[in-house]
């Protein structure tokens, strides 16, 4: 019996570390990657390299697959039903996938399940956004193109008609939202496999950086027991009802008056699920590897109290390998998971795990570690 291989569409830092994940499994992984550069094609032994927008490219490269999954969610849908008309398996499948690809049909949706959003609608123009700020408390409104945009892009705060009038040159419907007054920002990620067995991740705090994920501590802390099983069910009962095979990152905010509203999804592994790598008994990119070849899914449950993820950034210190002296003399501990690209400023390059029973000793410890990789600091 031959052991099984997913097919990877995205050559990114997450289709790395799923293919990492499916290592000890066995399990081979097939790469398409934009470039023989790319995070995961400097790693898999399988690449090809192609557009992953050409149907005729991904139907070359489903030969010999036995599942095709993602490390983002920009193939065509279209393309992704000629697949499956052609009897590949695609996990998650374009039925689920459209709702991660074009906001504005996720918003509808989600208002269709019942599930708590921030107030939303298409809007047409700059007047429009006018005409949405005044039904609401007015200025600021959040603006997003439907489709593309992640870390902050396609995403704008508008406080007057002049300001709305950029998203539109985008050519693409724009999606108006109130702008929520939150406290914190938090991530739900949950896994569900074909058959319908699904598992919830501890919910975490996310903590952003001009719009880029910065920090993550598993579980958010002081998140009552009570709103924690709220959000893990929230995300089960999405994932259950947009048919979500593999792992789901159900970002939210937590607002003052206690509420928790759905900011955005993403069907792949996440950044605010990094942690789990280190943390949990199993990853998400592990359970991902499980899900999308319908095998019995691993526990979630964390390892330690608390864990810590910090990203790192590209800075103006090019050489991050000289920096693993220090960075792993201090902290023995410390887990360093870097991707494989070339440094640039702002830039996610890799990120850093720490576990602990006291949550201030291991906030310090992951920044620290993170700020010395990327040459904030020198001590």
């Amino acid at each position: 019996m031959t052991f099984p291989v997913v097919g990877m569409v995205g050559g990114g830092q997450l289709a790395r570390m799923t293919h990492e994940a499916g290592i000890p499994l066995g399990i081979r992984f097939k790469l398409l990657s934009d470039t023989p550069e790319d995070s995961a094609a400097l790693v898999a032994g399988e690449v090809v390299v192609g557009d992953h927008r050409d149907l005729e490219t991904l139907r070359a490269f489903a030969r010999g697959c036995d599942v095709i999954t993602f490390d983002h969610e920009h193939v065509p849908i279209e393309h992704l039903r000629a697949l499956e008309a052609d009897g590949v398996a695609v996990r998650p499948g374009p039925d689920a996938l459209l709702y991660a690809q074009d906001k504005g049909r996720m918003r509808a949706r989600l208002s269709e399940l019942g599930v708590p959003c921030p107030r939303h609608r298409i809007v047409s123009d700059p007047a429009d956004v006018s005409a949405f700020a005044a039904e609401g408390d007015g200025y600021p409104v959040v603006l997003k193109t439907v489709r593309g945009g992640y870390d902050g892009k396609g995403v704008w705060v508008v406080r007057t008609e002049e300001q709305a009038a950029e998203p539109f040159r985008a050519g693409v419907p724009v999606l108006a939202e109130e702008k929520v007054d939150f406290t914190r920002e938090l991530a739900a990620n949950v896994v569900r496999s074909p058959h319908g067995q699904a598992v919830a991740y501890p919910v975490v705090e996310s903590q952003q950086v001009d719009g880029v994920c910065d920090t993550v501590i598993a579980p958010a802390p002081g998140l009552p027991e009570e709103r924690a099983g709220e959000a893990q069910r929230l995300a089960l009962t999405i994932a259950a009802e947009l048919g979500v095979v593999g792992h789901l990152a159900v970002e939210l905010f937590e607002t003052a008056d206690g509420r928790i509203l759905v900011n955005e999804l993403a069907m792949r592994p996440h950044n605010s699920g990094h942690w789990t790598q280190d943390g949990s008994m199993t990853s998400q990119f592990a359970n991902h590897v499980r899900a999308v070849l319908d095998l019995p899914l691993g526990d979630p449950h964390p390892r330690a109290p608390w864990t810590v993820m910090c990203n790192v950034l590209g800075g103006d210190y090019p050489d991050m390998y000289a920096a693993y002296l220090h960075c792993m003399a201090r902290d023995p501990q410390l887990k360093i998971h870097m991707y494989g690209k070339d440094v640039k400023p702002g830039r996610k390059v890799g990120h850093v795990n720490t576990y602990g029973d006291d949550l201030a000793e291991v906030r310090e410890r992951a920044r620290h570690a993170a700020d010395y990789l990327r040459g904030t600091i020198t001590e």
